[in-house]
């Protein structure tokens, strides 16, 4: 599995699509999609806040709906949240309307023009059409496989310790990642904050 997209689809590709943030500064940026959880988010938050850390969260609409608390939690930590449809849609399997109408739904809900595709699945019209109403198309530099049954959890944080300044590391605060999530995100943040950098939020 490449958990690393390579600079120079990065850059072919990086039209309109964010992988990374270039940055001289030593900045990492975490990110977690399909939640808030109650069973999974808390205790990413609590990491977090033990390396005075800070991230992105990408919501998904139906989530924040059913656990209202666990996402103003995520808010009140300080944390930037994200679009990650209302159903968590994979935009080359439905209509045009049908997903542009449930990233609407969660925007209600979230109010946030960062938008990350789930699956990383998004049509060429679907994706115009977003940048037309101002969202930021945010994808990823590295994925940790936190969700496969089919690694370690040392093989997971091995995943993610292959990051450079700018990129975007992204996780799942979802019960199906949480073992291995758990472990590569306190090694990630032990790692990185001995080296000098800072985890910071997309804005």
């Amino acid at each position: 599995m490449l958990c690393k997209i390579p600079f120079f689809v990065r850059r072919y590709f990086n039209r309109g699509f964010e992988f990374d943030i270039p940055s001289d500064d030593k900045v990492i940026y975490l990110t977690f999609d399909d939640g808030p959880v109650p069973e999974v988010t808390p205790m990413v938050l609590e990491l977090l806040e033990r390396f005075d850390a800070k991230a992105t969260f990408f919501c998904v609409g139906d989530n924040i709906k059913k656990h209202p608390d666990c996402f103003r939690l995520v808010v009140d930590k300080g944390h930037s949240v994200g679009n990650h449809t209302m159903h968590h849609l994979k935009g080359s399997a439905v209509g045009f309307d049908k997903y542009l109408s449930d990233v609407e739904d969660c925007n209600k809900l979230c109010s946030s023009k960062l938008f990350r595709p789930p699956y990383g699945k998004i049509t060429r019209k679907q994706f115009k059409e977003l940048k037309q109403r101002g969202f930021r198309i945010i994808l990823w530099t590295v994925v940790s496989f936190d969700y496969s049954k089919k690694i370690s959890r040392k093989t997971c944080l091995n995943n993610s310790l292959k990051l450079q300044s700018g990129d975007i590391l992204l996780f799942h605060d979802s019960i199906k990642a949480r073992s291995n999530m758990l472990y590569a995100l306190e090694g990630v943040l032990k790692y990185y904050s001995a080296k000098g950098f800072r985890f910071l939020p997309i804005v």
